[in-house]
């Protein structure tokens, strides 16, 4: 029964561009702001990159009593931003797409922030969580690399986090997100300069335990005999290849994709970091001085990863998050039909495995799943404006609503809110999972009211509106399957002109049902559609199916 739905939802026409498009993507990183703009040829389809844009920033160097985002660092960080909004204008890309991290994902002010980016520069960020973060640089490292249908592990070592993937040319299997970073780990572990023997080996025990468990993971994904391919991203990979490839051979591939060197090559590298000062290190050519103030924390964490992993070499590309975010963009707009096709329905697929996961009744929620789509179509442009997007939310929202039974019967509607919300939903910004945990959470009992933290913590007023439009045609939906027996085969929307009068007809599945139950229940959950869209809903079978006893 779930194919249903999954193909129905698969078969709306996605927004195809014809002609080549200008896209620029930002990836607010925790040590630097990077920019990439590109021409898409949907076509073919492929992107060329324009041109590529870095600023360090820092957003990691937070409060260190609070962990909040501090007031100059957030300025320079809006300042970077309208700078690379004013060249993307000059390059004429017609949309800016930008993302935050670790940083701000764990910064108490970081939502605040992104509000201000809004109000200020007129730039909408969307906040995403470690996994979807990992998901979007595999999607970066394979639109640059053929894989070959061979399982390949990727490192990405960013100021705050470190993922670790292991995918193919089909689907990510292992995707982890570490809290530990070349700026997070400088800061926290490391005083002296150059450091102390004790210091360092605290710091690289430190490194290894948090990766144990990404390493554990990826290894258990691997088949019997199968062996993978190292895949490293970020500036502090590119600056350990830069260096090794500079002192062994005198000069730097260009472009550095592709590649390779070796763990005895790195752990030599990192011997001599440790016994210079921040000076000495910043003289090395090769390395910038902002990365040298980093570039021991960064390169402990690739050393262990690989002793870790057991990889003896990895290879350098030069592609990662902000190149997944093009790639993304492309899948959701219907623009790729090759190798990365699969992808295109990572949120469907996430949804159905997390229902999965938590025992949904999943005939139950695809009936559900089924009305709401229903009702939400047959009433666009009549009662409400939404779209194609939102349309997707209220499919999620109904496909997990009752996950909540996994934990208790009762208030189970919260238990889905929470389920949901620290669940790990791929595809998804964390915007868009708070929407639908909320959307989840209010399909019965009490209205969305802003006392709730959930619902008045979020962003905007068109958050909230979101929730309330949408939470009250998934209470029509549920009651329409009151009995999980699907004894409503469909039901038809009518509005009679001049008049507040909504009517929903409904079409038993067997014709000497009279679904008593759930009409009644329509009627009991009817309070939130009436209030939000103005209107007095009568519910009744469709004329035609009103059997005579």
């Amino acid at each position: 029964m779930v194919d249903s739905v999954f193909t129905s939802w698969q078969s709306i026409p996605a927004q195809i561009v014809e002609q080549a498009q200008i896209l620029a993507a930002i990836d607010m990183g925790t040590n630097s702001l990077h920019m990439v703009v590109v021409s898409i040829e949907p076509k073919l389809p492929a992107f060329t990159i324009i041109t590529r844009e870095k600023e360090t920033v820092r957003l990691g160097d937070r409060n260190p009593e609070t962990g909040e985002l501090k007031p100059e660092v957030m300025a320079r960080a809006i300042s970077t931003l309208r700078r690379f909004q004013d060249i993307a204008k000059s390059c004429n890309a017609h949309s800016i797409i930008a993302v935050a991290t670790s940083a701000v994902r764990e910064a108490p002010n970081g939502r605040e922030f992104l509000h201000q980016v809004k109000e200020e520069i007129g730039l909408n960020v969307d906040l995403i969580s470690g996994y979807e973060e990992a998901r979007r640089i595999y999607l970066g490292v394979l639109s640059g690399m053929e894989f070959n249908n061979q399982p390949h592990a990727i490192i990405d070592i960013g100021g705050g986090s470190t993922e670790i993937i292991l995918g193919d040319s089909h689907e990510p299997r292992s995707l982890s997100s570490n809290k530990i970073g070349a700026v997070r780990l400088t800061s926290e572990f490391v005083t002296t300069d150059p450091i102390t023997n004790s210091e360092y080996q605290y710091l690289q025990a430190y490194v290894q335990g948090m990766l144990e468990r990404a390493a554990e993971d990826l290894h258990a994904h691997l088949q019997p005999g199968e062996i993978f391919r190292l895949v490293g991203t970020s500036g502090t990979i590119e600056t350990v290849a830069t260096i090794i490839a500079r002192e062994k051979t005198g000069t730097v591939p260009s472009p550095l994709t592709g590649y390779e060197f070796s763990l005895r090559e790195l752990r030599q590298l990192v011997d001599r970091l440790r016994k210079l000062n921040y000076s000495e290190r910043a003289a090395i050519p090769g390395m910038n001085d902002r990365r040298s103030e980093i570039i021991l924390a960064g390169a402990t964490i690739l050393q262990e990863a690989m002793t870790l992993l057991e990889a003896e070499t990895l290879v350098v590309c030069e592609r990662s998050l902000r190149e997944g975010i093009i790639v993304d963009w492309m899948l959701t707009h219907g623009l790729i039909e090759d190798r990365l096709r699969y992808q295109s329905s990572i949120r469907q697929r996430s949804v159905i495995k997390t229902a999965q996961k938590y025992q949904v009744n999943l005939e139950h929620s695809d009936r559900v799943a089924s009305f709401a789509m229903s009702l939400f179509n047959q009433t666009q442009e009549i009662l409400h404006q939404w779209g194609l997007e939102e349309q997707e939310l209220l499919w999620a929202a109904a496909m997990l609503h009752n996950c909540g039974h996994f934990i208790s019967h009762s208030a189970h509607h919260k238990h889905s809110y929470y389920l949901i919300r620290h669940g790990e939903l791929l595809g998804y910004t964390e915007t868009e999972i708070e929407i639908i945990a909320n959307i989840a959470r209010y399909h019965r009992k009490s209205n969305p009211k802003k006392k709730h933290d959930s619902y008045r913590s979020l962003p905007s007023k068109r958050d909230r509106q979101i929730i309330n439009h949408l939470s009250a045609f998934l209470r029509l939906a549920v009651a329409l399957d009151r009995r999980q027996i699907g004894a409503v085969k469909r039901v038809r929307c009518d509005r009679h002109a001049d008049s507040k009068e909504f009517y929903l007809y409904l079409t038993p599945s067997q014709p000497n049902d009279d679904c008593a139950l759930e009409l009644w229940s329509l009627d009991y959950k009817k309070a939130l559609f009436e209030t939000e869209f103005d209107v007095k809903l009568v519910a009744a079978l469709e004329p035609a199916t009103v059997s005579v006893r």
